[in-house]
């Protein structure tokens, strides 16, 4: 009976951990594709409403802040900065990725990482709910 039931809503097994990788590599991908983009719609959709990103001020506290601290990265017409993913891991359940890769501003140098962590909302579908990025810099002195 439940094969029978699971057949007609068409379940299938549970994805591979290469599977789901893969999807958070197209969604982080998609994330960075709209500030390229200067899509600042398409970039909240990515956001978990309870989403923080941590920037110099402080943490950023649900997708309204977070939209409202990042919409003057999308005023502009050029992009002032880019991302794309370097590496993800997806932990053993399938709900939660993290992904990190390397930053670059307008003209294409590396200027920074940034580090993610995404959940699954619903069978294919990721949302970050922790952004930071970090600079590049000289180190500093050993207090």
């Amino acid at each position: 009976m439940l094969v029978a039931a699971l057949a007609s809503t068409g379940s299938s097994a549970r994805e591979t951990n290469a599977e789901l990788k893969k999807q958070v590599i197209e969604a982080e991908r998609g994330f960075a594709a709209t500030m390229k983009a200067r899509d600042f719609d398409g970039f909240t959709r990515y956001i978990a409403d309870e989403a923080i990103f941590f920037g110099a001020e402080g943490p950023l506290r649900g997708k309204g802040a977070i939209a409202k601290g990042w919409r003057q990265f999308y005023d502009k017409p050029q992009a002032p900065f880019s991302w794309e993913p370097e590496e993800v891991e997806v932990v053993d359940s399938g709900t939660l990725a993290y992904s990190g890769g390397p930053i670059y501003n307008a003209q294409g140098q590396r200027i920074g990482r940034f580090n993610s962590v995404w959940r699954l909302k619903a069978p294919g579908q990721w949302e970050v709910v922790f952004d930071r990025g970090s600079d590049f810099g000289p180190p500093q002195p050993k207090k």
